[in-house]
């Protein structure tokens, strides 16, 4: 289904789908940013409720809050300092979060009105966002054609593809940026939700969140989330990277055993019994735990975003990976080639306490 959902200052409707299942999950994303504003989903009673947080109405994202739902590009996560040096060529790109480049710069894919298209087949909904990002972009080369796909199945899986293709060598990272809380948008903080992270490593960062380069193990340490552990057991432990990040705010490498999906992440709130598990084609994952939530944020039904009251599982290549081109994965996109990436947010109950 859709509908208008507002209009920019700049004249451009934006438009807001609405996707369904018989289980009567619910997904709503806009065509600004393809912003997912709502998912409501069952807890273990059938009680459904909206785990997404954002903003009832479009000017609540016109104001710059922090990517909430949106999609991410050209470069999720942070390039250092905004420069990168390409087939010998030296870019500088936009600095919006302190000295560096984050998700796309101080217009990414996240502040953009997207083209969009719904679809049915067989048993499933969707809708598909296509959006060109100019040669020069933010300092990006080259044009940059992106086409992302909402998927919503009857098993509450929420689908993510992404696919690009340029005509100049350019960085793409282009991610998912929800901020979920199971126990239901504005309840409470997530610091009770039960997180298992499939990585035995992350890439630990300098005071700026940019990545050293080099991958630490995670055992022994505040970032071992390899048995499931409530989500604030060590956020406030005496740890340099916690520091860093007022929280957890870093890339995981994510334990890879085969090509295609694999596990990511599993998420379960005690309360509710509400599940998320994650699974992804991508390498990394960034987990954010709402750090900069500082309550002055009141989105949908009133609700003020207070810190930590939402996390968000980013799939990802890796940070500053353009600076970083012999230690972390490759992340230049060139002529004739297609970037493709997958991921997969499903929705599940736990029937225990």
């Amino acid at each position: 289904m859709k509908a208008v959902f507002g209009t920019t200052p700049a004249g451009e409707t934006v438009d807001v789908y609405t996707l369904t299942n018989p289980e009567g999950m619910e997904v709503r994303a806009i065509t600004y940013g393809g912003i997912i504003t709502v998912l409501r989903v069952p807890d273990r009673d059938g009680r459904l409720d909206d785990i997404a947080l954002g903003f009832d109405n479009l000017e609540g994202y016109l104001k710059n809050p922090p990517f909430f739902g949106a999609i991410i590009g050209r470069y999720g996560n942070r390039i250092g300092r905004g420069r990168f040096t390409l087939d010998g060529k030296a870019y500088t790109l936009a600095t919006n979060n302190g000295p560096n480049h984050l998700h796309g710069g101080v217009k990414g894919f996240d502040k953009v009105v997207w083209q969009a298209e719904s679809f049915k087949k067989d048993d499933v909904v969707g809708v598909v966002f296509t959006h060109t990002s100019p040669d020069g972009d933010q300092g990006y080369p080259g044009n940059l054609s992106v086409r992302v796909t909402y998927t919503l199945t009857p098993r509450n899986e929420l689908e993510v593809e992404y696919e690009a293709t340029t005509d100049k060598p350019t960085p793409v990272n282009l991610t998912q940026h929800t901020y979920f809380n199971l126990a239901g948008d504005g309840s409470r903080d997530v610091l009770d939700h039960m997180l298992t992270l499939h990585a035995s490593r992350y890439t630990p960062v300098d005071e700026t969140l940019i990545p050293s380069g080099g991958l630490s193990t995670v055992e022994g340490t505040p970032f071992d989330f390899r048995m499931p552990t409530p989500i604030g057991a060590r956020i406030a432990a005496n740890d340099a990277q916690i520091r860093y990040g007022n929280g957890y705010d870093h890339n995981y490498v994510i334990d890879r055993t085969s090509e295609g999906l694999v596990a990511a992440a599993h998420v379960m709130e005690p309360m509710t019994g509400r599940v998320l598990d994650v699974s992804t084609t991508e390498p990394g994952m960034q987990f954010y735990t709402g750090n900069f939530l500082d309550g002055t944020l009141v989105g949908k039904g009133g609700h003020v975003y207070k810190q930590r009251m939402g996390f968000c599982l980013e799939t990802q290549h890796f940070p500053d990976s353009p600076n970083k081109p012999s230690t972390f994965p490759n992340t230049i996109l060139r002529p004739g080639e297609t970037f493709r990436s997958k991921t997969v947010f499903a929705f599940s109950v736990s029937k225990g306490n």
